[in-house]
């Protein structure tokens, strides 16, 4: 028996992101920033200030991107002025990536949007609630490298 729509979790989760990406976009666009520019931006910043400068390929790993899609996306940051690519000493192939003085001033601050738009939209739940709800729906890596909301056995819980 087919569910309704209302009824139905992954035409809500489709409404719902939906709506969450509008609420998104519409805060990044007075920073010059597109959603997916400001994941590539927010995640090199975090790499760098912890100590990493990933690689593109790494990047888009860490960000859950494609690697070519990734690599037009840097080039329009670095075009802004927000990013720098360096040859890797190691792999003159690869770049490595940093944010520039105009990065890092504009990183904290466009998180700092992005985390009030999520906390205003996921306020509806409490939000260790829907961390542990989404983090078992996207099955990232969790500190421990482990997938999260999966016990070791693999099963969820």
């Amino acid at each position: 028996m087919s569910l309704a729509p209302s009824r139905s979790p992954g035409f809500l989760m489709w409404h719902a992101t939906l709506r969450w990406q509008r609420e998104i976009a519409a805060v990044l666009s007075p920073l010059d920033l597109t959603h997916v520019q400001f994941v590539l931006l927010a995640s090199t910043w975090w790499l760098n200030e912890h100590g990493e400068d990933p690689s593109q390929v790494a990047l888009a790993d860490y960000a859950g991107t494609d690697v070519k899609m990734t690599s037009q996306v840097v080039r329009s940051l670095e075009a802004k002025g927000l990013l720098e690519r360096r040859v890797d000493r190691a792999d003159a192939r690869a770049r490595r990536l940093r944010v520039t003085r105009r990065g890092a001033r504009l990183a904290p601050r466009a998180i700092a949007i992005v985390e009030q738009v999520d906390a205003d939209f996921f306020a509806v739940a409490p939000l260790d609630d829907a961390i542990a709800m989404l983090g078992r729906l996207a099955q990232l890596p969790g500190e421990d490298g482990e997938r999260q909301g999966q016990r070791h056995d693999g099963s969820v819980g």
